[in-house]
């Protein structure tokens, strides 16, 4: 599976960058296949452990606030493998054919 996700604390001011770092530093040490971009942080495996790692993840950004805020989207599809990459690269060969 592929999930992708934000996380952000509510209530700790304009920046939320330190915030952002922490969760994505989970994501990274985990080991799992993953990625960030401006908007989203995506990481890729097995349903228990992709699920543990946002939790993690959620935890490590709301350190020092009170509420959260996580959205969260996932790609559930058994036998794939190398979905963050292999997705990308079935649209950009679409699009060499344009």
């Amino acid at each position: 599976m592929i999930v992708a996700f934000s996380v952000s604390p509510l209530g700790t001011g304009e920046s939320v960058a330190p915030a952002v770092a922490r969760a994505v530093k989970v994501v990274r040490e985990s080991g799992l296949p993953n990625e960030t971009t401006a908007m989203f942080t995506s990481v890729e495996g097995e349903w228990d452990e992709v699920m543990d790692v946002v939790k993690r993840a959620v935890a490590a950004a709301g350190e020092g606030s009170a509420r959260v805020s996580l959205t969260l989207k996932a790609d559930i599809r058994e036998g794939v493998s190398d979905g963050l990459h292999s997705k990308v690269e079935s649209v950009e060969r679409e699009l060499g054919d344009s």
